[in-house]
């Protein structure tokens, strides 16, 4: 399950943080501190996102 949780949460933290920073580029923030929080805010939402990917799997 370890492997499982590794290999999903970085597809999933890759896209979630390109997601952020498209979103706050779009909205006009091109300034270093916005493009850096957007990323690891969608780092952060990537954990819990994983977590129930993955618990998906094992009960499907």
């Amino acid at each position: 399950m370890a492997r499982l949780a590794m290999a999903l949460f970085s597809m999933i933290a890759t896209i979630l943080a390109s997601v952020g920073v498209v979103v706050v580029l779009v909205a006009g923030y091109g300034t270093l501190l916005p493009i850096i929080s957007a990323a690891f805010a969608g780092l952060g939402l990537a954990v819990p996102v994983t977590w129930y990917v993955v618990k998906e799997f094992i009960n499907h």
